[in-house]
């Protein structure tokens, strides 16, 4: 049987103390080219949880994260950058942490160890079967995530994971389970490193792939994006003028009237 504890097993690097900066820095980075291999052995498992998804978020479904530490404060990083990349509400894609928002600053001590916390969490934003709730968690034995997955699972909620070792517990109650197996980490038991590097690397597939097929992007482009700053404005600027062929201050001129690239692209077409 598979050690389900890869994340917890010895570094292939040794004596770190005694090597170099410069030596340091290869080793990490021999050890990170390893993750996007680790990601691409996963994509078919990534592919599943997307096609389940993208029906019920059409239909109104949101896309809950839950987790604790590094893997909480990952899915509240990715949920928090869809409404301004792809203007989609803040209740769309939703980060959950073990020991609230306080937690993504300062670890919360014994949160992750919640069972029943998670559950009382989603209950607060009224969660539904139309609902989908990925729990991420390295280890895969997070008390906190497992505790919301099973009660997800009993209320018919459908749920993924992302986790780091095979045939863990949280593979067992996810009905979507991702497993990206990344091997030790450089600094043992640094789930924060490889394995935290791999978590957003899917977590980025999938709310982009998501969004991309729910229609939030036209070409290659953030049309939807939210236009909360100058350089945000800039690019809206050049978006229009390659759509529209028009010189940059009349592009300038839709923007300002219109506030959204989209609506100012579709203004004229």
């Amino acid at each position: 049987m598979i050690d389900f504890k890869i994340t917890e097993g010895e570094s292939l690097h040794k004596n770190l103390e005694q090597l170099s900066v410069l030596e340091i820095l290869n080793q990490i980075n021999s050890e990170d080219k390893k993750v996007a291999e680790a990601v691409e052995q996963c994509i078919p498992m990534i592919h599943r949880l997307v096609e389940h998804l993208i029906p019920k978020m059409e239909m109104g479904g949101r896309l809950f994260y839950i987790g604790s530490g590094t893997s909480g404060r990952l899915g509240i990083v990715d949920a928090s950058e869809c409404p301004p990349t792809f203007g989609v509400s803040d209740n769309v894609v939703i980060g959950i942490i073990a020991g609230g928002d306080q937690a993504i600053r300062k670890a919360v001590e014994h949160a992750e160890d919640n069972k029943v916390q998670a559950w009382q969490d989603l209950e607060s934003y009224a969660i539904n079967e139309l609902d989908t709730v990925i729990g991420i968690a390295a280890s895969g034995s997070t008390p906190y995530v497992l505790g919301g997955l099973e009660c997800c699972r009993e209320n018919k909620i459908s749920t993924g994971c992302i986790t780091c070792n095979p045939q863990s517990p949280i593979t067992l109650l996810a009905d979507f389970p991702i497993v990206c197996v990344v091997g030790p980490e450089f600094l043992t038991g640094s789930t924060r490193m490889k394995s935290g590097t791999a978590q957003k690397l899917i977590l980025n597939m999938i709310s982009t792939s998501i969004m991309i097929r729910l229609g939030k992007v036209k070409g290659n482009q953030m049309v939807d994006m939210r236009i909360s700053n100058k350089k945000l404005f800039e690019r809206g600027v050049r978006m229009i003028q390659q759509n529209l062929n028009v010189n940059e201050d009349d592009a300038k001129t839709l923007l300002e009237k219109y506030g959204s690239v989209r609506k100012a692209i579709e203004s004229i077409k």
